[in-house]
């Protein structure tokens, strides 16, 4: 028979067992996903010819999102350079004014270098003072001298500007060309990298063709199953509803490297597509987009947002609630709802 300490002990245990449990439950998102599953169908239930095909198509599809990225790089580029000639021209021309004006009101100045009054006194009240007949003809040289004195100042507060003017121009005008050499040198880095990368990816693309060659019929139609029903779409916002629905009605539409609809896709051009059509502009390759909008935790996933694998980025698709997603796998498959997928790497919601 137990003493009552310890009956105490094992009660007081069990009630705050009781509170602990309690408190988990209440603390558990109420809006959790399931966790990543792997591509479907299993590896293991496939033969080694699907899955070489997978193992060279998720390389493919790594190596056409740097392609990809490299491009929007090199548009940045391009939007640099072009933005540093635009100020490059800017500052010329305010240079060319600048010295236009520093001319003209260096003349004024010179004008006032040397004068006197009368005789070459200097323009000072002493001067009409010592040079003056009378107490009204220095009053008079005064007043004279005083205007004299203002014009004087004026000429010389506007060659101070037109010489500053000039200065900034000049200063503005070589940032703007630093700026320009350095994007037009990026830019060329950037176009010769575009075309090894895509030699690498062309010659990926073959491998991959010749793989596919080899499988089976049955395997073949598996990669054209579009995934089933549509889950109920909740909590969804109008944004985000719109662009489901486009994405939803491009179910079964194939996988196209580099392409962007509206009949074909890749992975980036299925969302950029789709929230395209629901009025919301996002960058066109996954690892743009996964920087995109504000991140989300997984067990926070919304219906809509962006949902991204592997890192760094090479795939993305739009979560759809329920724990999947529509997505564009990869080359010889179609747009289709998977679940998420493992090497699950983060969400962005854009809407």
């Amino acid at each position: 028979m137990q003493s009552q300490p310890v009956k105490r002990v094992v009660s007081g245990a069990l009630a705050a067992g009781a509170v602990i449990a309690a408190v988990s439950i209440a603390q558990s998102p109420a809006t959790a996903v399931p966790a990543p599953a792997p591509q479907t169908p299993p590896p293991g239930d496939s033969s080694d010819a699907l899955a070489k095909y997978r193992d060279l198509a998720a390389k493919a599809e790594r190596l056409n999102e740097d392609y990809l990225k490299a491009q929007d790089d090199l548009k940045a580029k391009q939007g640099e350079l072009d933005k540093a000639g635009v100020d490059v021209e800017t500052a010329k021309k305010s240079g060319d004014e600048a010295k236009v004006n520093e001319q003209r009101y260096r003349v004024d100045v010179d004008k006032f270098a040397d004068a006197s009054f009368t005789g070459g006194a200097p323009l000072n009240k002493l001067s009409a003072l010592l040079t003056g007949t009378s107490t009204q003809d220095f009053l008079d040289r005064s007043s004279a001298l005083e205007i004299l004195a203002s014009e004087k100042n004026a000429a010389l507060g506007r060659l101070s500007g037109a010489v500053k003017q000039a200065s900034d121009a000049q200063a503005l005008a070589t940032d703007a060309q630093g700026r320009a050499q350095g994007a037009r040198d990026a830019a060329a880095k950037l176009t010769d990298d575009i075309a090894a990368q895509k030699k690498v990816l062309d010659d990926q693309k073959a491998d991959l063709e010749k793989t596919s060659n080899m499988l089976s019929a049955s395997e073949k139609a598996s990669q054209k199953d579009t995934g089933g029903a549509m889950p109920d779409v909740k909590n969804a916002g109008p944004a985000a509803a719109a662009a489901i629905a486009a994405a939803q009605s491009k179910l079964g539409s194939s996988y196209v490297w580099g392409a962007t609809g509206p009949g074909t896709f890749d992975c980036s051009g299925l969302t950029m597509w789709a929230y395209k059509q629901a009025g919301v502009s996002i960058p066109r390759s996954s690892r743009a987009q996964s920087t995109f909008g504000t991140p989300v935790d997984r067990s926070q996933l919304q219906p809509g947002d962006l949902v991204f694998y592997y890192s760094p980025v090479s795939h993305v698709g739009i979560y759809i609630g329920d724990g999947k997603m529509i997505h564009a796998p990869t080359s010889g498959d179609v747009v289709k709802i998977s679940p998420l997928q493992s090497q699950y790497s983060g969400a962005r919601r854009v809407a």
